[in-house]
């Protein structure tokens, strides 16, 4: 899908540094960095909602390790 974005000039420099430096474009660059924010984004969501499994599941072994 076509999309248009505007950077500011200092990012804009940035990611043309690091598409230099790794000889990528800046494309290549955006797609990767947006890659893996979804990735960690979502990795995050899970962990969340593995925590709130637990403590909803485990809550009175929990409160007896608290007391342990």
């Amino acid at each position: 899908m076509a999309m248009t974005v505007r950077l500011p000039e200092e990012l804009d420099a940035q990611l043309e540094a690091i598409a230099r430096a790794r000889h990528m474009s800046k494309h290549a660059v955006i797609i990767e960095a947006a890659t893996r924010f979804a990735n960690d984004t979502s990795r995050s969501a899970l962990v969340d909602s593995a925590v709130d499994f637990v403590l909803d599941n485990d809550k009175a072994l929990l409160e007896r390790l608290e007391d342990a």
